[in-house]
């Protein structure tokens, strides 16, 4: 049976909002945690999915209140079956003249917060007799990125920790999976991406066209848990339009 209750990080904004809704529309149990505690903002969310969604207040880079938000969430819905990983920062900087803090708060909220949250739910879903965490990464893993080395490094530490829990929890039925998408439309950035400039040079860069919508990432990530494929474990599914591959 696919997984029923989902712990979900950055549920406020951009993508996490959208996967919210996305997963709730499909019958999901929602605990969406943000810093304001109070579950997807500035949409309109129709009564019987607001059923659905559990708010949850925390910062993921507080391992207590992480703890505290997995056993609120397991205990007002009976089990915790997924996670996904979604809470990230994008910061960019000159890597000649970055700040050292900079970096370090970049890959402390994107990879060692990652991290924690599994090592969080990981008992979790062993009581669960396992379950599926959905990690957020971006092609920027892959890429060489000016101004981009702390946000590139993270994303890049997140498809190796997602490769090392899926080799280790295999066989605790919990498998691990990074989703990485491209250039996404969001509330967060539609402005920027509105302009004609950033729009043609996306179009010149993205083979499928692009830039996408959120409602694609959102779909992906609840069909990997629609469909539990027990076999898919380890894997970074790429969401770029072919952007990554191009030349």
């Amino acid at each position: 049976m696919a997984s029923r209750n989902i712990f979900l990080t950055g549920a406020s904004r951009g993508i996490g909002a959208v996967v919210a809704l996305e997963l709730a529309r499909r019958g999901y149990r929602v605990g969406c945690l943000s810093r304001k505690g109070s579950g997807p903002e500035g949409i309109a969310i129709p009564a019987e999915l607001a059923a659905r969604l559990v708010p949850l207040k925390g910062d993921v880079g507080d391992e207590a209140a992480v703890a505290g938000a997995l056993e609120a969430f397991a205990k007002e819905a009976g089990s915790i079956d997924g996670v996904v990983n979604n809470a990230g920062v994008h910061v960019t900087g000159r890597s000649e003249s970055q700040p050292i803090a900079e970096f370090e708060e970049v890959m402390a909220t994107n990879a060692t917060a990652t991290f924690s949250v599994c090592q969080k739910a990981y008992p979790h879903l062993l009581a669960a007799g396992g379950g599926l965490i959905v990690n957020m990464g971006s092609f920027f893993d892959k890429l060489g990125v000016r101004h981009n080395a702390a946000y590139c490094a993270s994303k890049a530490a997140v498809a190796a920790i997602t490769r090392c829990l899926a080799v280790e929890w295999a066989q605790k039925g919990i498998r691990v999976m990074t989703v990485a998408p491209g250039y996404i439309e969001t509330d967060l950035n539609k402005d920027f991406l509105a302009s004609e400039k950033v729009r043609a040079f996306l179009a010149s860069r993205i083979p499928a066209g692009g830039p996408a919508k959120a409602d694609e990432v959102a779909r992906l990530i609840a069909c990997l848990f629609d469909e539990n494929i027990p076999f898919l474990t380890g894997e970074t599914i790429y969401l770029d339009g072919g952007q990554g591959m191009a030349h």
